[in-house]
């Protein structure tokens, strides 16, 4: 069939402009480009250097370094500051040019002479070439070091778990009830202010922090609310938010009566120091002594801090089992086929299936639905964990004007071959050859159905929900492709299940040859070519969509006999036939009128044409105040903590179905408006997918639309009340009644 060869041309015109970049100019090899030394001139450590040629860079947060030998322990790398640049694929980043210096502190308890180092690394030129990530593997000589027997006790043990670096031998560390002082005092008989002091150049990590009253006592405390910490990346814990200086946090104390008593704080935390030295777990205990109480105050019920729904299906990534997480995902997959992300898969696979007319059979036809949903699912998977590696959805750059036209001509020809306009098919010659090697082969429908299969999880569908979300988070952060993977693949699996049971009833269901099946085929190209202007319309006007759709309801109409006499003998399918055409003929009429009365929305294209001017503003949506950077949406989240107003941010693309879904029936809810009242209303068009669009998405670790994102009034977000994907709107307004 020729129309293979044209899906393929298409693909490569995806990738055309890459490969024309590759061409003018000669890139060098990765080890010419960053050129690798390591010397060590004692044996607690090991000095490395890359000499970087002018016009390439190295990338800070690729760079790492494993030992080879099992003996020698790698301590926290010194890195340099680096260069912030931004780049087009990963956003904000720090990159290294011209040279990279940076010293490992190894602990060598056995004093090995021998160290073998894996170094991982990746660059790109600045000519917009990225260089797959290298993997180094080092062969360093150690010079010879007696053992140390003496010194501070405490310090000695610090240095063999993280290792030593060039300062600690001018300068000791601070033992660690100087570098991390813990305080505690009653603000008042039911507050407690517990503070921790952090020496310059230490700092604590936020998730190592608690507070517990110690002992049996008729006093407990609230959960521990900490403040939002600094983002920092730790070479072992990943992405983590950490406290410097100074971290104070009021505490409610429940009381169970208003006698005096002492209680017994107990702190727990962890800390290091920049220099690469991390101490071990430490608590500190401090003795409160209550007044009497004069009355109990009426606590509310103490309601533990909630996670976003995404936050949640992470949590289950890293703790449940595998077979857990799969069925689970696999579940996430089923719901999500029910959603307008998959349902244009429908006609395209249906197309598939009648297009073999009378050839086909029940296990020709699953085999078919097979292919499909497997190339899609693997397609899916592999998308989504580039995204999540690389922070960008790969999917958006699929939605661009001329790709759309393209795959929208390509499904047009597909409906015409269903008329008989003509009969898409190989050449002789080659359905000779595949007759020869494999009879089931023969027409080769399977290579066809996968690669239709490929196309539709990239162009027709770049749905965003929480499970797909959670599995990419899961991925960034800790770099398990494989379990990730495993997720998005039964996830896509489970989203293609509804289609492999449309494949395994077609061969019975389906009308083998004669009228009837001319007659379904004539069906299904309809459904193609509502499957193109349903792609077209991400990318006309409006109006110029509501047009398209209603000629798709009048022609076919007309085809069903809706404007031809019946004669009196005729049967009840033909009956039945001309009361559909009529209904498709009268809702295209009433589109056309819309039109013309200036409204684009097909489903409702009489909205307005009332006398009742406030039943008309009851259908308007939402006035948002549009932003198009990181800046301004700080700007404006500072002025409306100034009013002392919350604020909702939409993220919004034309491409995504989604999103035109909340701006239809979520949006125009009347109890919805009413709630968002009071409420700074901001959107973020990120249709075109440029610099500013992606460092928006990047800001909130989003993959792109939809997403909603809210502040309270004191300017802080609400992160347990994120939106990720589509609700309606009564799902929306429990959302809106928990801010």
């Amino acid at each position: 069939m020729p129309w293979h060869r044209l899906i393929l041309l298409c693909l490569l015109a995806v990738f055309l402009r890459t490969a024309a970049a590759l061409d003018g100019q000669d890139f060098l090899p990765p080890e010419q480009a960053f050129k690798l030394t390591a010397t060590a001139e004692t044996a607690d450590k090991v000095e490395l250097h890359w000499r970087i040629v002018e016009g390439y860079h190295l990338y800070r947060d690729k760079t790492k370094f494993q030992s080879q030998t099992e003996t020698i322990q790698l301590g926290q790398a010194n890195m340099p500051e680096g260069i912030s640049e931004h780049d087009p694929s990963l956003g904000e980043v720090v990159v290294y040019r011209n040279g990279l210096d940076v010293v490992l502190p190894l602990i060598n308890q056995n004093h090995e002479t021998q160290l073998k180092l894996l170094v991982k690394y990746q660059g790109c030129a600045d000519a917009g070439v990225c260089y797959p990530p290298q993997k180094v593997l080092l062969d360093v000589a150690l010079p010879s070091s007696p053992p140390i027997v003496n010194g501070n006790a405490l310090n000695q043990f610090v240095k063999g778990l993280k290792g030593l670096t060039p300062g600690l031998f001018s300068d000791e560390l601070l033992p660690p009830d100087q570098a991390f002082q813990f305080f505690a005092a009653l603000k008042d008989p039911h507050t407690v202010q517990a503070t921790w002091q952090i020496a310059e150049g230490y700092y604590l990590y936020k998730d190592k922090l608690s507070l517990n009253v110690a002992g049996v006592t008729q006093t407990h405390l609230t959960p521990l609310q900490l403040p939002e910490g600094a983002a920092y990346h730790d070479a072992e814990f990943g992405q983590v938010q950490i406290y410097r200086n100074q971290v104070s946090v009021d505490i409610t104390l429940v009381r169970e009566g208003t006698a005096a008593e002492t209680i017994r704080l107990l702190a727990k935390f962890q800390g290091c120091a920049d220099r690469g030295v991390c101490y071990p777990p430490m608590q500190s205990e401090v003795s409160l002594d209550l007044p009497v109480a004069d009355t109990l105050p009426q606590t509310k019920p103490v309601v533990s801090t909630e996670l976003s729904e995404q936050d949640k299906i992470v949590n289950a990534l890293r703790h449940d089992s595998l077979a857990l997480t799969l069925f689970s995902f696999f579940g996430f997959g089923l719901l999500l086929a029910f959603t307008p992300c998959v349902f244009p898969m429908i006609p395209i696979l249906s197309g598939i299936i009648v297009g073999h007319g009378d050839r086909i059979g029940t296990r020709k036809a699953f085999l078919l639905s097979l292919s499909y949903v497997f190339a899609s699912a693997l397609m899916y998977t592999v998308f989504g964990v580039l995204a999540a590696l690389f922070g960008s959805n790969l999917q958006a750059t699929f939605q661009e004007p001329w790709v759309i036209a393209v795959f929208s001509g390509l499904f047009v020809v597909l409906s015409l071959s269903m008329f008989g306009f003509y009969h898409l098919e190989l050449p002789k010659s080659l359905q000779a050859v595949l007759h020869n090697s494999s009879d089931k082969h023969r027409d080769g429908s399977y290579l066809g159905a996968g690669i239709m299969g490929a196309l539709s999880s990239l162009i027709v569908g770049p749905c965003v929900a929480a499970p797909l979300a959670a599995a990419l988070i899961y991925i960034g952060q800790t770099g398990d492709v494989v379990l990730g993977g495993s997720a998005l693949f039964v996830m896509a699996m489970g989203m293609g299940a509804p289609l492999l049971l449309l494949g395994a009833s077609a061969g019975k269901l389906l009308p083998k040859a004669g009228d009837w099946l001319n007659a379904t085929k004539a069906v299904f190209g309809v459904a193609m070519l509502a499957v193109a202007v349903w792609m077209l319309s991400r990318i006309l006007p409006a109006a110029v969509a509501m047009f398209l759709w209603a000629l798709l309801l009048v022609i076919p109409a007309i085809f069903l006999g809706a404007i031809d006499s019946l004669p009196e003998s005729a049967s009840g399918w033909r009956k039945l036939w001309k009361g559909l055409g009529i209904i498709l003929l009268v809702f295209g009429i009433l589109q056309l009128i819309g039109l013309s009365a200036g409204n684009s929305n097909p489903l409702q294209p009489l909205q307005g044409m009332t006398l009742n001017a406030q039943a008309q503003a009851v259908q308007e949506g939402l006035d948002f105040q549009r932003v198009a950077s990181v800046a301004e949406l700080d700007q404006r989240i500072r002025q409306a903590s100034a009013s002392g107003k919350s604020v909702m941010l939409d993220f919004y693309a034309d491409w995504c179905i989604s999103c035109k879904e909340m701006e239809a029936y979520t949006f125009t809810d009347p109890q919805i408006k009413r709630q968002l009242a009071d409420f700074v209303v901001l959107q973020a068009d990120v249709t075109a997918n440029n610099d500013a669009d992606k460092a928006l998405l990047k800001r909130f670790d989003l993959i792109g639309p939809p997403g909603i994102i809210f502040w309270g009034a004191d300017g802080r977000e609400r992160t347990a009340q994120r939106v990720i994907g589509y609700q309606d709107a009564a799902t929306f307004l429990k959302t809106l009644q928990q801010l």
